[in-house]
């Protein structure tokens, strides 16, 4: 893990308020994209990956979720204006599309801990989208990051420890010490 230069957290946990590590955070999404249109398409424009994008969101349970969330990127939402499915909660668009998101395909990548990949997917996905989820669920989603992208993954206890710690209010910086700490040795 290494320590983001413009905001100090591990990378990417400084996201969304930091754009270093918001852009870390998209990539990891936008890598599955791209490498979904080569296998797939070969060269795309901007017009055909709109087309393509519709295609996916079509049928999200056909694809990697990777796929999916950058595919709704691709898309604007006709009542908040912003990408589909990343709008503000309250939003009936976005929250249709941010549900049906969960049904694209999971699968771990090697070397991970069953599971891993599925805890990735729904902490990308809050802090990609943190409307309408509590500012500590956030905390503790974007805190998690760095951590599963390096393959680790808490043990159930661990991870019900965290929580239990965050709703009697704990400070971010005990939380960052205990996830830290405790998750590497899960």
């Amino acid at each position: 893990m290494r320590r983001c230069s413009d905001c100090g957290y591990f990378e990417p946990a400084g996201a969304p308020d930091c754009a270093r590590c918001a852009a870390m955070v998209d990539e990891i999404v936008e890598g599955g994209w791209r490498e979904f249109l080569e296998r797939e398409f070969g060269t795309t424009e901007p017009p055909d990956e709109r087309l393509i994008a519709e295609m996916v969101v079509d049928e999200p349970d056909k694809h990697p979720w990777r796929v999916v969330d950058a595919a709704y990127d691709r898309l604007t939402c006709a009542e908040c204006g912003g990408k589909l499915s990343r709008g503000p909660a309250g939003c009936g668009p976005c929250d249709l599309a941010n549900g049906f998101r969960y049904t694209a395909i999971e699968v771990d990548r090697p070397g991970v801990p069953p599971g891993n990949e599925h805890s990735l997917r729904v902490n990308l996905a809050v802090t990609r989208r943190p409307s309408g989820v509590s500012a500590s669920e956030v905390l503790l989603r974007r805190l998690s990051l760095p951590l599963l992208l390096d393959g680790h993954l808490p043990t159930r206890g661990k991870a019900h420890a965290t929580k239990a710690m965050a709703r009697a209010g704990a400070t971010e910086a005990e939380l960052a010490a205990f996830v830290y700490s405790e998750w590497r040795n899960a």
